[in-house]
């Protein structure tokens, strides 16, 4: 019989040719390598929220911890995904300097580094430099703070816009983004109560209220509140400001979509159309071979009591 639909916590990211699930004590990467086959590892979930639950009471800060932990596990889906379609080729020299200065920990050295390296260009593209080209017709900002905030914030729109224009035209990233909707659509496939088939998953949305997508897109709007509440003097000052409040704005993006991902609310459902809209850009119609993948990723962590996955 088939259950009422409910929320769960259950999340995923798109990686190469495979989706990662994300449960509440362990995520799974599912791959098909290049010869059909589909391959799944597990891994368990080392939490800082889970090791020291006092967190959990406090809403920004627990918001932050996520964002960089889901960051972490998100880059090793993707480099694990990524080991079945290397070229073989003969090591560098750096490789081969990592290994035998960190051995073991080369690797994790390896996907640290990445993360850092991907939020220092997220970092600069779509936070300082909006800012820097705001400052160039806003050079002293004084009285026009609100118009500086405002021109900042459509230009930051505009280059994240552009940027998810043009890599929708390669043909590797539609491929991520049909995987992207496989992944959507086997969770709303679990949340219905439905078994986990392809003609099953097939009939669900593609556009997921809590998509990380979604929460980029509030990012985006929300820096353009959060940088209104501060004044600079200069430019420089302006652009010194914006990265020490990027923890602050991923930690409220976190806990509003928390919040609209559980809400069945009329006025937040509205609020959370555009995110919905631009879902349309990141996600499109998987096969029934890439649905197959979704599935088996998602099936290696539910857990034996739905509860245990309740959002």
């Amino acid at each position: 019989m088939k259950e009422n639909r409910y929320k769960t916590s259950i999340g995923g990211q798109a990686v190469i040719e495979g989706v990662m699930m994300r449960g509440p004590k362990e995520y799974a990467v599912a791959v098909r390598k290049p010869d059909g086959e589909i391959t799944v590892e597990k891994y368990p979930i080392s939490s800082i929220i889970q090791k020291h639950k006092w967190l959990k009471n406090f809403y920004i800060v627990r918001g932050i911890v996520s964002f960089c932990e889901s960051l972490v596990v998100g880059m090793k889906s993707l480099m694990f995904s990524a080991e079945f379609f290397d070229v073989e080729e003969e090591p560098s020299k750096f490789d081969k300097w990592l290994d035998n200065k960190l051995g073991d920990r080369a690797k994790s050295f390896v996907i640290y580094l990445s993360v850092c390296i991907s939020l220092l260009l997220c970092i600069g593209m779509f936070i300082l430099l909006p800012a820097f080209i705001a400052g160039i017709f806003f050079e002293n900002q004084g009285d026009t703070r609100v118009w500086f905030n405002i021109v900042e914030g459509v230009i930051r729109i505009g280059i994240f816009l552009g940027y998810i224009a043009l890599v929708s035209s390669m043909k590797d990233i539609q491929r991520v983004f049909e995987y992207h909707g496989a992944e959507h659509k086997t969770i709303f496939c679990y949340e219905a109560g439905e078994e986990l088939t392809v003609e099953n998953v097939k009939k669900q949305s593609r556009l997921h209220p809590r998509c990380g997508t979604s929460f980029l897109l509030i990012v985006m709007v929300l820096a353009i509140i959060v940088f209104s509440f501060f004044s600079a003097a200069n430019t420089w000052t302006a652009l010194f400001q914006r990265l020490i409040l990027i923890p602050l704005v991923a930690g409220i993006a976190y806990e509003i979509i928390k919040f609209v991902g559980k809400s069945e609310n009329k006025v937040v459902c509205i609020l959370n159309k555009p995110g919905l809209w631009f879902q349309k850009f990141t996600t499109r119609e998987p096969d029934d071979s890439q649905i197959e993948v979704a599935i088996e990723s998602l099936k290696s962590v539910m857990p034996e009591d739905k509860e245990d996955a309740k959002w």
